[in-house]
C-alpha cells in the first residue's frame, strides 16, 4: 500500500482549531483595548472639566466659602456634571477644594483635591 502526500483529515482539522483560539483571543484583545481608550478619554476629559473648573475659581480671585456647587461641562462631545466641595482648613487662609466630575449615568470618573489660598 502506497502512502500519498499531505495532511490526513485530523490533521487539518488540529491546524484549524488552534487558528480559531488564536483568532479568538486576539479579537478579546482587540476589544478590551478599545474599551480602554474609550475610557482613557472619558478620564481625560472629565479632568479636563475639573481642571477648568478649578481655574474659574482661580481666576474669580475671590476666596470661596465653605459648601458645595454643581457645575456642567462639554467636553470632546460628551457631557458632564460636577460637584464642587469646599471645606474650611486649620489654617483660616486656605480653603480645601475637591472636585468629583461624573458622566451622564452618574458614575464618577474622575476627582481632582487641591489647597486654595487667599488672594
Amino acid at each position: 500500500m502506497r502512502r500519498g502526500k499531505g495532511f490526513t483529515l485530523i490533521e487539518v482539522l488540529v491546524a484549524l482549531a488552534v487558528v480559531a483560539v488564536t483568532l479568538a483571543a486576539g479579537l478579546r484583545a482587540a476589544t478590551a483595548l478599545a474599551d480602554n481608550t474609550e475610557r482613557l478619554q472619558d478620564v481625560a476629559s472629565a479632568h479636563w472639566c475639573a481642571d477648568n473648573a478649578l481655574v474659574g475659581l482661580r481666576l474669580s480671585k475671590q476666596f470661596p466659602g465653605t459648601g458645595q456647587s454643581q457645575f456642567d461641562c462639554q467636553q470632546l462631545g460628551r457631557s458632564y456634571q460636577g460637584t464642587v466641595d469646599t471645606q474650611a482648613t486649620p489654617n483660616p487662609n486656605f480653603r480645601r477644594i475637591e472636585l468629583r466630575v461624573a458622566d451622564a449615568q452618574g458614575r464618577v470618573v474622575a476627582t481632582l483635591s487641591t489647597v486654595l489660598g487667599r488672594f
